[in-house]
């Protein structure tokens, strides 16, 4: 999309050569037969690049979260294989078949209600291994193995498992580990159809290199961000979005006055305050309200007052030149960076990137 063809001030800028410089970076520590499947859920981390059908072809599988994702894709184009990460309902049976959608499956409901249409289905079976959430326990392979090779209109496809501490704890992940090796060597006694095995996201692709096998799911290393603390000191990768917006109103204010919702900031002497067209239904986080910055002609500048729920105000008092229309640069990855934003509203740069509001337009650089 053309910027000029944006009305909005605010956007967030995609770059797709930064994306493909971190698929190759990522092809560098991974064996030459190993698929990369990369997560594209919840728009792609909010950088909607699962929307670029340019993008997505490049791969041969693509991982979501929810079957709605996987005909999203199927909606702009891609024919090539969906899978589905999380557990679906039992109600989108329909829709998985439709689009020709690979599940991942731990639920036996969900299997008996397959079983009940006799609709033919491509599955992974997901292990639990320690995550706590979704997911066969070893001692129920042999049962659902039974059930599944009651019928014939079920292809097991896959296996897989979820690492929950691959970023911070050794010892619990390679107990995981041992978990699905255990696994796997019962499932492929009894079943023969496996194409895939998997348990190594963008955490485990890295510290756990041994335990790739298959094909791998790259997430935030993917879009450039780190996915936990030290991971950019092993790996080369570039960050795929900023977040930018522009000043639409500046006011000069005498000493005393309040700012913004329930007053909370006060100015100490004559000040210019700059009102910016981004607020929290945007995704601009309001624990950022008088705790943030953004930058301004290369300079930071405090974010005062509440922020609001379409805009928030900054104090540019220190800048000795600014005025209307100035680009205003919530994260660049440099001066502001999206893990310091994490921070300042103590949660992870996950949830900040895709919490990104679906009316902020998307920009993508070439």
């Amino acid at each position: 999309m053309n910027q000029n063809e944006i009305a909005r001030p605010t956007v967030m800028e995609v770059n797709i050569q930064n994306f493909k410089y971190n698929i190759e970076q990522i092809r560098k520590n991974i064996k030459k037969e190993t698929t990369i499947m990369p997560i594209m859920k919840a728009n792609a981390y909010g950088t909607y690049l699962n929307t670029r059908l340019e993008v997505v072809n490049e791969f041969e599988i693509i991982g979501v979260a929810t079957v709605d994702e996987g005909v999203q894709l199927r909606n702009i184009g891609f024919k090539k294989d969906i899978f589905v990460l999380n557990q679906p309902y039992i109600n989108e049976i329909d829709q998985i078949i439709e689009n020709n959608l690979i599940i991942g499956l731990s639920a036996t409901e969900f299997l008996d209600e397959i079983k009940r249409q006799n609709k033919k289905i491509r599955v992974h079976l997901e292990i639990e291994t320690g995550m706590g959430r979704t997911g066969i326990t070893i001692d129920e392979i042999p049962r659902i193995l039974e059930k599944i090779q009651e019928t014939n209109n079920i292809k097991v496809e896959g296996i897989y498992t979820h690492l929950s501490s691959a970023d911070i704890d050794e010892d619990y992940t390679k107990k995981q580990l041992n978990i699905f090796e255990a696994a796997i060597e019962i499932i492929k006694r009894r079943i023969d159809t496996i194409q895939y095995i998997h348990a190594s996201a963008s955490n485990g692709i890295i510290n756990f290199p041994k335990f790739q096998y298959n094909l791998i799911r790259p997430g935030m290393i993917l879009y450039g961000y780190e996915s936990s603390k030290g991971i950019g000191e092993k790996i080369e990768i570039k960050p795929v979005a900023k977040l930018k917006s522009k000043i639409i109103f500046i006011k000069t204010v005498t000493k005393g006055t309040t700012i913004s919702y329930v007053r909370s900031f006060t100015t100490k002497r004559t000040s210019k305050i700059a009102t910016i067209p981004i607020g929290y239904a945007d995704g601009m986080r309001r624990c950022l309200s008088n705790n943030g910055v953004i930058l301004i002609r290369g300079k930071k500048v405090p974010i005062i007052g509440k922020i609001c729920m379409d805009s928030f105000m900054a104090d540019v008092t220190d800048l000795e030149e600014v005025e209307v229309g100035d680009d205003v640069w919530i994260w660049d990855n440099d001066k502001i960076t999206l893990e310091e934003i994490a921070n300042k509203c103590d949660t992870i740069n996950y949830e900040i990137i895709s919490t990104i509001g679906a009316r902020v337009p998307r920009i993508f650089l070439q």
